[in-house]
């Protein structure tokens, strides 16, 4: 396994640095290095996360190493099918550094043994929670975006122009992708969640049960259908829309890291998914 996830470190990192190359050099072949690269990544680390299955029996989610991986597989899974939708070649100098930095995270915590569960192989567990990252790689591209706008919109602002504005795609076109990317993420959060709760009420009689982790889980659902909400019946775009989906990918990452190192404070453990 160390082997294979060497060699999906080295991808990762060889597409980082091949769309590094293309923000400076805006030659077409060093975005078709970049993306080509990081689909190889992503085919090492879907072949990482099936080894793990096959070996241990239970999907792959059940520790801080495993969490993280699956976190990058996921980004880099949303991104390269919306690579193929929106052709926004410039979101790879975004995407392919944080899929790189989680997957060296990730390599740096232990790979723990989990006590094997029957109901760890449930359908609707693998299901919800398959839904729920490539949510989370939704929204971070969705921050993405909003921060490429910012740097844009900064850029127009400039007498000078400069570097990123020859480099950067139209405030339209960046503020279009990043509502894209919210209302997919929010479309596969909703299915994840309502699955999760049938997971819950065949697991432990209910559908509710105020963990932590469901509660923030709620808030996150609700901050995101407040700004479609907004964006639709008021008309919240550009910089505003932005600005909240930079903020709405803070609320996530505390729902999904912060909330288990409080929980560890308190239990003394790093709380499992």
């Amino acid at each position: 396994m160390k082997i294979l996830i060497n060699i999906t470190l080295l991808f990762y990192f060889m597409s980082t640095a091949g769309y590094s190359a293309y923000l400076f050099r805006q030659k077409e072949y060093l975005h078709k290095s970049g993306f080509y690269l990081l689909g190889t990544a992503f085919v090492c680390h879907t072949a990482l996360i099936g080894w793990a299955y096959a070996k241990s029996g239970i999907f792959p989610i059940h520790n801080l190493h495993q969490i993280l991986s699956m976190s990058g597989w996921a980004l880099t899974a949303f991104f390269l099918a919306f690579q193929q939708q929106f052709r926004l070649k410039v979101m790879g100098v975004y995407a392919a550094p944080l899929a790189l930095f989680l997957m060296i995270v990730s390599a740096r915590f232990p790979v723990e043994p989990v006590q094997i569960n029957s109901t760890f192989r449930s359908f609707w567990l693998i299901f919800h929670v398959t839904l729920i990252f490539l949510s989370y790689g939704a929204f971070a591209l969705a921050c993405g975006a909003g921060i490429l706008y910012l740097v844009q919109e900064n850029a127009i602002k400039s007498k000078k122009r400069g570097f990123f504005y020859r480099r950067l795609p139209s405030l339209e076109l960046l503020d279009n992708t990043g509502y894209a990317c919210i209302i997919t993420g929010f479309t596969m959060v909703t299915v994840g969640l309502v699955s999760g709760f049938v997971y819950a009420k065949w697991i432990w009689g209910k559908f509710w049960s105020w963990d932590p982790k469901e509660v923030w889980s709620g808030i996150l659902w609700v901050f995101y259908a407040i700004l479609l909400h907004e964006r639709l019946a008021v008309g919240w775009r550009g910089r505003k829309s932005a600005i909240m989906s930079i903020i709405g990918f803070a609320v996530l990452l505390f729902t999904f890291i912060g909330v288990n190192f409080l929980l560890k404070g308190h239990h003394g453990e790093f709380t499992q998914w």
